[in-house]
């Protein structure tokens, strides 16, 4: 397939600044850059459009990225708690996706869109973790997610103590009902 070019509407991470005419793949273009409106092809009439538009949408580029740097002094530090089931390794029993960490970061205050949430791979386990939310293509903050069993467990979390380690220890200084069996069959008469 040959690759089509496209003229950049707005910053795209790994691709290119607001202008840019760049080469990508004709599925690529036509199924979310153009759909997205991140960008239009490169065509003579599209390019003379453009760099009559130019100095506009640079202007609105600008206004919507100071008022994501606004947003993102207000909220610096942001941390938000999901509860979930686990397991005793501390595995969840499922994941947390992007959906869920901005349902919860919108809940927290901060409305934020799923696409907005950027997850390398989904979050599988209990504890603290950082998640890249982009408010602008420019402009984008961390934040925390404690992903607890129960909200006790997750201010344990929050503090920084083990919450794994303990309930394991916790688990050996008493005796289990398989334990308590063993010791009543063992005693003669």
């Amino acid at each position: 397939m040959a690759a089509v070019e496209v003229i950049l509407l707005q910053r795209v991470e790994k691709l290119g600044q607001m202008g840019d005419v760049v080469k990508v793949r004709p599925g690529y273009a036509r199924n979310f850059l153009i759909a997205q409106r991140k960008a239009i092809r490169a065509t003579k009439e599209n390019l003379a459009r453009f760099e009559q538009q130019r100095t506009q949408l640079e202007a609105q580029n600008l206004k919507r990225r100071e008022e994501a740097e606004r947003i993102a002094e207000r909220v610096i530090g942001l941390s938000v708690v999901i509860i979930r089931q686990a397991g005793e390794s501390g595995s969840l029993y499922g994941s947390v996706t992007a959906r869920d960490v901005a349902d919860a970061t919108t809940a927290a205050g901060l409305s934020v869109e799923r696409s907005q949430v950027v997850l390398e791979q989904p979050i599988k386990t209990l504890g603290v973790v950082q998640v890249r939310v982009v408010l602008h293509p420019e402009v984008s903050i961390a934040v925390g997610v404690n992903v607890a069993r129960s909200p006790d467990e997750a201010a344990r979390q929050a503090r920084g103590e083990q919450v794994l380690g303990v309930e394991a220890v916790e688990e050996e200084a008493t005796p289990g009902l398989e334990e308590m069996l063993e010791a009543e069959t063992e005693q003669p008469g």
